[in-house]
C-alpha cells in the first residue's frame, strides 16, 4: 500500500512538468520564427488589421530602408473580406488601396505572390515602415523560405513609393521622381 502512495505522489510530481513541454506544433513554430528572423525578418505577434479582429497574429515584417519609405495599402483574403471591398486578384481584395498605382511590374509580382501564400495567409499589408504577412504559421521554414526572395524583391520594389510624395527622399539629379 505504501508503494501505491508514493507512486502516486510521483505521478502528481511529474504530471505538471509533462504540460510544460513544448507540443510538436510549438518545437515547429518556434523553428520556425528563429530561422525567419535570421534571415531578418522581424516577427511579431499582434492583432491583424481585420474587421473585429481580437485575437493576436505572427506578423512578419520585411523593413524599408528608413530613407525610402513604402506605400499603405491591406489586402485581405475573400475569406476575410466583405464582398463590398474591391477584388484585386484571385482570392483577394483590396481592404486599403495605395493612393497611387503600382507600376504594372510590381502589381504582377504582388499578384504572382498571392497566388503562391498558403490559405492561412489572410493579410499583406504595406506602411510606410515595413511590408507585413499576417499568417498562421501553418508550414515550415523549408516551405516558407521558398517565400522569402519574392517577399525581398517586392518590398524593395516598393521602397521608395510613399503614399505621401513629400515623405519621398528627392531623386538623384538626372532622374525623374517616382523613376
Amino acid at each position: 500500500m505504501t508503494w501505491l502512495f508514493i507512486l502516486l505522489a510521483m505521478l502528481l510530481v511529474i504530471s505538471p512538468v509533462m504540460w510544460l513541454k513544448p507540443s510538436p506544433r510549438q518545437k515547429r513554430v518556434a523553428a520556425l520564427r528563429n530561422a525567419a528572423m535570421k534571415t531578418g525578418l522581424k516577427v511579431s505577434l499582434q492583432t491583424p488589421p481585420l474587421h473585429g479582429a481580437t485575437t493576436a497574429m505572427p506578423a512578419y515584417r520585411w523593413h524599408y530602408p528608413q530613407q525610402r519609405p513604402g506605400p499603405d495599402f491591406v489586402l485581405v483574403r475573400d475569406s476575410h473580406a466583405a464582398e463590398a471591398l474591391k477584388p484585386f486578384a484571385h482570392d483577394w481584395r483590396w481592404r486599403h488601396e495605395p493612393l497611387r498605382p503600382l507600376p504594372d511590374d510590381l502589381t504582377a509580382r504582388l499578384k504572382r505572390l498571392l497566388e503562391r501564400l498558403p490559405q492561412d495567409a489572410l493579410v499583406v499589408e504595406s506602411d510606410a515602415r515595413a511590408l507585413t504577412l499576417w499568417w498562421g504559421e501553418s508550414q515550415d521554414f523549408a516551405r516558407f523560405s521558398t517565400y522569402l526572395e519574392d517577399f525581398v524583391a517586392l518590398r524593395d520594389g516598393l521602397a521608395g513609393r510613399p503614399d505621401d510624395p513629400a515623405a519621398a527622399p528627392s531623386p538623384p539629379p538626372g532622374q525623374p521622381p517616382g523613376a
